[in-house]
């Protein structure tokens, strides 16, 4: 795990509004505001390389420097571009070490599942949980072992081995990842199973005659 704290620097920001981030970024710089501990929020430019290389590196947690004074601030959201590549905005929130806050937290699936030797695929369906924490134990991401998993097993939030220091926020009953078989080998195997079913014998039955047509016949005798 990464250390958890980075000091930037950073500058206050006078001029607000969407075409102003827009030349800040082109400048190499990221706009963010400061939230919380019943303050008014405060809008920053951070660097934008500084700030990248943190976040790469593990960093959640930053004494930001701006304005004369320092601040321990935590990451809270952070907002890229169409491409998900450049980082275009960041939320940060004052934190004190001594309280314990909610924040999103990576999951890092590891291992082979069992079901893939039989054509099973891993099947994401979040890749983060909501977790809760003093700041000094948020944890750069959390492991998770699929190796146990077989075709049609899955696992939910409630699965993940959590320290006593943290608690789960996110619904310990969500669906983090799942081992099925493609769609393809599906709907190969219904068809296969169709095919194998024997076909019922057609059973003729005797058509009663309409009225009129018991009077025909007898005419014809």
């Amino acid at each position: 795990m990464a250390s958890k704290e980075l000091v930037l620097k950073a500058q206050v920001r006078k001029e607000l509004g969407s075409k102003r981030a827009a030349k800040l970024r082109l400048t190499g710089s990221i706009p963010a505001i400061i939230y919380g501990h019943g303050q008014k929020p405060e809008a920053i430019v951070l660097d934008a390389h500084d700030f990248a290389e943190g976040l790469h590196h593990g960093h959640r947690l930053f004494d930001v420097e701006f304005d004369g004074k320092k601040e321990k601030l935590l990451v809270k959201d952070v907002q890229y571009d169409y491409l998900g590549k450049k980082i275009i905005h960041a939320d940060l929130i004052r934190v004190d070490l001594s309280e314990k806050v909610k924040v999103q937290v990576p999951l890092a699936f590891k291992g082979t599942p069992a079901g893939a030797h039989e054509g099973g695929l891993l099947e994401e369906h979040l890749d983060r949980i909501e977790i809760e924490c003093a700041v000094t134990d948020i944890p750069e991401s959390i492991d998770v072992s699929v190796k146990g998993l077989k075709i049609g097993d899955s696992l939910h939030a409630r699965d993940v081995q959590l320290p006593p220091e943290i608690k789960l926020i996110t619904d310990p009953t969500a669906l983090l990842i799942a081992c099925r078989l493609p769609v393809a080998a599906v709907a190969e195997e219904a068809t296969a199973e169709a095919a194998a079913e024997p076909t019922a014998p057609e059973v003729l039955t005797e058509r009663k005659p309409k009225e009129g047509e018991e009077e025909a016949e007898e005419e014809k005798k």
